[in-house]
């Protein structure tokens, strides 16, 4: 369908985006890799394999290595301590596993945050390091409904529709083009993933969009798409309609610091 850009009433949009989003997927839909109860998220546990995660965890596609324990640990079926000992326990103390523990700490890190914070995470927590040169509030049509064109994005928010699950670099990319590329409140992505996510947990949703954003972080978080193709085998890439011109995320991340920000890749880092 055409997408319209002229809606400027907040009744309007909201009808237009309800039909734009339900002619999506006509095909049997997606089926969730998460299943609910306690039985179930134990034999997740059991299943995942720590080895590689250091190296495979990255890896958006085709070789994801996720322990996708996420949601169990998010409502409370399983507890970080109990998946850290299970995890330790078979596979020891390796680089994998000490990864894997590290990402498990950072879980712990932003409900402490939220505890000591409570609601001032749905503010900035401190000034953006670097904003993007022009600043919109509201999400466009296109991203919402999936339709902007790049595969990467778009596919990225299809299995989060569809499973309520978006692998973590995912995440970071969505992110990244909705705030620096589209100069989108970091508000307005962390709301729609919230409203979609399994595993959609107000400390780690909402902080981890200002660490991209940089106003929970020393630098704002962008991606390139050598990074993709590096992430996802050339899944995304190779069928996607703007890889031979127009890809907004084909260039080196030097240039991308003077076209997002206006500052050289250094300043950018703080460097």
């Amino acid at each position: 369908m055409q997408l319209r850009t002229d809606l400027t009433n907040r009744a309007e949009q909201a009808a237009y985006l309800a039909e734009a989003l339900a002619g999506l997927y006509s095909g049997p839909p997606t089926p969730s890799p998460i299943r609910g109860g306690r039985r179930a998220a134990l034999r997740r546990l059991r299943a995942f394999d720590a080895r590689n995660y250091a190296r495979a965890r990255n890896d958006v596609a085709p070789r994801r290595n996720v322990s996708a324990l996420s949601p169990y640990i998010r409502h409370g079926v399983l507890t970080l301590a109990e998946v850290r000992d299970s995890i330790i326990s078979r596979f020891g103390l390796t680089p994998d596993t000490e990864k894997f523990v590290n990402e498990l700490a950072w879980r712990a890190f932003w409900q402490l945050v939220y505890a000591h914070l409570g609601d001032q995470i749905y503010q900035d927590i401190e000034p953006a390091k670097r904003r993007a040169r022009a600043p919109r509030r509201s999400l466009p049509p296109e991203v919402v409904s999936a339709q902007t064109g790049l595969v990467c994005i778009d596919e990225s928010l299809q299995e989060l529709y569809t499973t309520g699950y978006m692998h973590n670099h995912a995440r970071m990319w969505v992110a990244a083009y909705a705030q620096h590329w589209l100069g989108v409140d970091w508000r307005e992505g962390a709301e729609l993933f919230y409203r979609h996510l399994l595993d959609g947990d107000p400390a780690s949703n909402s902080l981890s969009w200002q660490w991209v954003g940089s106003t929970f972080s020393h630098k704002p978080y962008i991606f390139n798409r050598q990074n993709v193709e590096r992430f996802s085998g050339d899944a995304f890439c190779s069928r996607c309609a703007l890889a031979s011109g127009g890809c907004p995320f084909d260039d080196s991340y030097e240039n991308l610091a003077w076209r997002l920000f206006g500052v050289s890749l250094a300043e950018l880092e703080g460097r």
